[in-house]
C-alpha cells in the first residue's frame, strides 16, 4: 500500500486545514497518510514515504519561508528524492506584493532533489474555500494516480 507525507506549516490553522483535506482525499485512494507539524519532522521522514507534501503559510511582504521551516527547507535540499512524487500547497495573502512566495520555493526544492511533481502546486489566498478546496483535491488526485502507476 502506498504512503504519504504531509509536513505542514500554520500560523493561523488555515494551512493545517490545507493539509486534512488533502489527506482525506489521498485515503480515499488508498494511500495511508501521515500529517505532521514541521517541528514534529525530519526532511529525512520523506524517505520513508512513495509521495512527499509539503504546506506553507508565506511571512512578510517579501515571501519568504516561516522561520519554522528554514532548517527544513535547508535539509530537504541534502536529500535524494529521486523516486519520489511530490506535491506543495499554501497559504498567502494577495495583499501583499509576492503572493505565497513559500509555496515557489519549496517547489524549486523538490524539483532540485530530483522528486516528481503530482500537480500544479495550490496557493490559496488566507483559507481554502470552494474552488481552492477542488485544486487541493486534484492535487491529491494527481499525485495518487502517480504513485499507483
Amino acid at each position: 500500500m502506498a504512503e504519504a507525507l504531509i509536513i505542514f506549516a500554520s500560523l493561523t490553522g488555515n494551512t493545517e486545514e490545507m493539509a486534512d483535506i488533502i489527506a482525506e482525499r489521498l485515503e480515499t485512494h488508498g494511500i495511508t497518510t501521515d500529517v505532521v507539524e514541521v517541528m514534529q519532522a525530519d526532511a529525512e521522514d520523506f524517505l520513508e514515504y512513495d509521495a512527499v507534501l509539503i504546506g506553507s503559510y508565506t511571512y512578510g511582504v517579501d515571501g519568504v519561508l516561516p522561520d519554522e521551516m528554514l532548517d527544513f527547507y535547508e535539509d530537504l535540499g541534502e536529500l535524494d528524492l529521486s523516486d519520489k512524487v511530490f506535491g506543495v500547497f499554501g497559504s498567502g495573502d494577495t495583499y501583499y506584493e509576492v503572493f505565497c512566495g513559500a509555496v515557489d520555493h519549496f517547489e524549486k526544492q523538490f524539483l532540485k532533489v530530483g522528486a516528481q511533481a503530482g500537480g500544479p502546486s495550490c496557493k490559496i489566498n488566507l483559507n481554502a474555500e470552494g474552488e481552492d478546496i477542488e485544486r487541493l483535491q486534484a492535487l491529491a488526485d494527481g499525485i495518487a494516480e502517480k504513485i499507483n502507476q
